[in-house]
């Protein structure tokens, strides 16, 4: 299937109950967010799944924050999944997630700065945090996270779950199922603390992500932080560790406009400069 294809299935679907989902994304005092289960059909999704690599051939991210499998770099695997990525990039689709989210002027992340593909195994998190306010030239603010769950039969107590912390660190955070066909939308902003609980079970969490971004902030004013991780409440030591690490990240970026370590998840396309 192309990403056309894949793209008429989305705009269908997001067709069906744009006004609820509209509704859901903005209700009040929480991270702005909504789910859309049954995004494609159950046999079009399970191939999805399917044709995801294994963990050993995507890029390990294991640190203090993290412990998770990525990949940008979509020529190197099924060709189906660059197609339901980029899917999600077309502008029809764009348009709607825009009258759904109310957030202006979108545009997508056409070399995976931050998409892509997400596995988790057993024993893989994502500790809480901000992600990066724009992209890699700083040059368009990142407004919106779409995460698209693929895995069949995933049970909530499985882990591996999407956690918001709508009220920061000091309340119990918000967990979404990361449920089999199931698409969730989030907001990317100065306070949209998330997070992704750790799996328990000998089993792999798969995930297709792309964020889009925009000129204008998803706030009021204008603002600017790079990733920065908490430790969980049960984590204080860890939170202190990771607090420092993002005060360092920070001052380097403002200071210089350079980032620390530079990233190597982007899509590098053939015929494009490295």
């Amino acid at each position: 299937m192309k990403r056309n294809e894949y793209a008429d299935l989305i705009l269908k679907k997001l067709q069906e109950k744009k006004e609820d989902y509209k509704k859901e994304f903005n209700l009040p005092d929480r991270i702005n967010s909504c789910i859309i289960d049954n995004l494609l059909p159950e046999n079009v999704a399970k191939e999805i799944y399917e044709a995801f690599p294994t963990p050993e051939e995507m890029t390990a991210y294991k640190s203090l924050r993290e412990n998770k499998r990525i990949a940008a770099q979509m020529d190197l695997y099924n060709p189906l999944l660059e197609e339901i990525v980029f899917a999600f990039q077309d502008q029809r689709v764009i348009d709607i997630v825009e009258e759904i989210t109310g957030l202006k002027e979108m545009t997508p992340d056409s070399n995976l700065y931050a998409g892509g593909i997400s596995l988790m195994a057993k024993g893989n998190f994502l500790n809480p945090h901000l992600d990066n306010s724009h992209d890699n030239d700083r040059e368009n603010y990142r407004v919106l996270n779409l995460l698209y769950y693929v895995t069949p039969d995933w049970d909530i107590e499985n882990g591996g779950n999407l956690e918001l912390w709508d009220n920061g660190m000091d309340s119990k955070q918000r967990v979404l199922h990361s449920k089999f066909n199931r698409l969730a939308l989030m907001i990317t902003n100065k306070t949209s603390i998330h997070s992704v609980s750790k799996v328990i079970v000998d089993r792999k969490r798969c995930c297709v992500s792309n964020y889009y971004f925009s000129k204008k902030p998803a706030e009021k004013e204008e603002y600017f932080h790079v990733t920065s991780f908490y430790g969980r409440p049960d984590e204080p030591v860890k939170n202190v560790i990771l607090r420092a690490d993002a005060l360092l990240r920070q001052t380097v970026r403002s200071v210089t406009g350079k980032r620390i370590v530079k990233t190597d998840h982007i899509y590098k396309k053939k015929g494009e400069d490295e």
